[in-house]
């Protein structure tokens, strides 16, 4: 089933005949003035077909052939003749090895920015460990500690259903 526009272009093209024709021209509000509409459309069809019309060139054939022999000519003048790159395989092997220096010259700096027996600032440490049985018997409870000056402390509790009184915010 076409829908109204599909009609409506149809109808327009004068494509529309039998009783689609009567159909259509019967669902249209007001058929005068879709007929004066269709009329403005033929009309602008016909200028537009005036107007755009393409100019007929002469020697074409002649004309094609001068564009390609001129686009033949910039691409070898361009190119020099014989087609070069810039990542030639010496050009390469130099680039390769440069990138492989730097990669090793600053992993040997940042390995000896920490020395090898000294503990990261983010370090930290278990201060001590315990469980009230009382309270849960399954229950942990670690205490972390920072080593840096900001002096840190996280309380991690696993399984514990309260928190002890000993262990309340002071």
């Amino acid at each position: 089933m076409k829908t109204f526009e599909e009609k409506w272009t149809a109808w327009l093209d004068g494509k529309l005949s039998g009783k689609e024709l009567t159909d259509f021209e019967a669902s249209l509000p007001d058929l005068a003035a879709a007929e004066a509409e269709k009329r403005n459309a033929l009309k602008l069809g016909a200028f537009l077909k005036e107007q755009l019309a393409g100019q007929p060139l002469s020697n074409e054939e002649f004309f094609s052939h001068q564009i390609h022999e001129r686009i033949a000519r910039e691409n070898e003048s361009r190119s020099g003749g014989a087609r070069s790159t810039w990542w030639t395989i010496p050009r390469l092997v130099w680039s390769g090895a440069t990138a492989l220096a730097l990669f090793l010259i600053t992993t040997v700096w940042l390995i000896s920015q920490n020395e090898p027996g000294e503990q990261s600032e983010y370090l930290t440490q278990i201060l001590n460990s315990r469980v009230d049985p009382g309270a849960n018997p399954n229950a942990k409870i670690y205490i972390f500690e920072s080593k840096n000056d900001s002096k840190v402390t996280v309380l991690w509790t696993e399984g514990l259903q309260s928190l002890p009184a000993d262990y309340a915010a002071k």
